[in-house]
């Protein structure tokens, strides 16, 4: 029986022709799909050498490698669906907080006429004293309220909305900030505030939720830590 002419150099074609489809389907990313992968797997089979063709236990691996490369990739296809729809039930369900008061860390705060700004300081190890000054939306000092020695823990504190002379202070945004005698240092203490959000807004890059409150500062909403009225 007559055995087929193969010849060196038609095996040096055949891997030449193989390793043009291996260039071609190559991704400029960092990850093969599973398209290029099904490419180069067929280009395989079509130009293998004739007298060492694939084993059978190499053709079923990498059968493999693309059913579990396929089923990744219909997996991340699920979860970006996922996510995608998460992002917009969280915009929903978030813009029931337009309207409410939500606890924001050193910003400016409204002030109501007649009304008043609650907060809450945390002191982890106590302090002998504490002094918080209010300052008005020009930086101008208003008011400096002053308290004695202190548990360790979150401390509330409130401003009535007057000034030194005890005389009410006009609407408008007011910022907050504290000083507390520490192992018989002053430190500067976070003074938290609750402020009124004005507007949800979704960044589409990672589904990220924000709150927007008084004075213009945005926080995400997983660093809201306590809702008022």
């Amino acid at each position: 029986m007559a055995t087929p002419n193969v010849t060196s150099s038609s095996l040096l074609q055949n891997v030449s022709r193989y390793e043009d489809v291996k260039d071609a389907a190559k991704k400029t990313s960092e990850d093969m799909g599973k398209q290029d992968f099904l490419t180069l797997f067929t280009a395989q089979l079509q130009n293998q050498n004739p007298l060492e063709p694939v084993k059978n236990e190499a053709f079923v691996a990498q059968l493999a490698q693309f059913s579990q490369l396929e089923a990744l990739t219909n997996m991340q296809s699920s979860l970006d669906s996922f996510v995608t729809s998460m992002s917009g039930e969280r915009m929903l369900g978030s813009a029931s907080l337009i309207g409410k008061k939500v606890a924001v860390t050193d910003t400016p705060t409204q002030l109501t006429s007649g009304g008043a700004i609650d907060g809450s300081i945390d002191l982890p190890m106590g302090a002998s004293g504490v002094q918080v000054s209010v300052f008005d939306s020009q930086g101008r000092l208003v008011q400096e309220l002053i308290a004695g020695p202190q548990m360790p823990g979150t401390t509330p504190i409130s401003w009535d909305g007057k000034d030194a002379a005890d005389n009410p202070v006009p609407s408008g945004l007011y910022r907050l900030s504290a000083t507390a005698v520490v192992n018989g240092q002053n430190t500067p203490v976070p003074v938290s505030t609750l402020s009124t959000v004005r507007a949800i807004s979704s960044n589409p890059a990672d589904g990220s939720v924000s709150v927007e409150v008084d004075g213009g500062k945005t926080m995400l909403l997983t660093d809201v830590k306590r809702v008022g009225i």
